[in-house]
């Protein structure tokens, strides 16, 4: 037992499975229409299967990778406001 007792590796744990579940949900999450900071308008995008929406709600693109995930709903988010 380590100086942090026992379990202490589970909240580690417990976000990296929720990551890769994620990424494996959002796989060909699709990247809607945006307008950047500059005011220009972009159409949206379809992403290849594993890979999904990234950015922010003024620079979108896809990736792997799940921390910079963007989902549909965040995106429509993006729109609102």
């Amino acid at each position: 037992m380590g100086p942090r007792g026992p379990g202490s590796g589970w909240p580690l744990a417990g976000t990296l499975l929720v990551a890769v579940a994620a990424s494996m949900v959002a796989g060909g999450e699709d990247c809607l229409w945006y307008v950047d900071r500059n005011g220009s308008w972009h159409p949206g995008f379809d992403c290849e299967f594993f890979t999904f929406c990234c950015g922010t709600c003024h620079q979108r693109y896809c990736c792997r990778d799940p921390l910079r995930l963007l989902t549909e709903r965040q995106q429509r988010h993006c729109l609102a406001f």
